[in-house]
């Protein structure tokens, strides 16, 4: 998802890259946090995107409430 919304290649996304690495700007944030979650049809709080630090805690936080 990250890679479409950023239009790049899937193996330059690292589990430990920031988003903002990645080149996205807040425009690309919210698309991307939007996409998440009607994927998942989970809703993520403001709080919780300021956590986001890296992709592998996006993967962390999805995985963990889809459980």
């Amino acid at each position: 998802m990250l890679a479409k919304q950023l239009d790049m290649a899937e193996k330059d996304i690292k589990p430990e890259s920031t988003v903002l690495s990645l080149g996205a700007d807040s425009l690309d944030s919210v698309e991307f946090i939007m996409r998440i979650e009607n994927a998942f049809n989970i809703e993520i709080q403001e709080e919780e995107i300021k956590q986001f630090r890296t992709v592998q805690n996006i993967v962390d936080y999805v995985s963990k409430s889809k459980n």
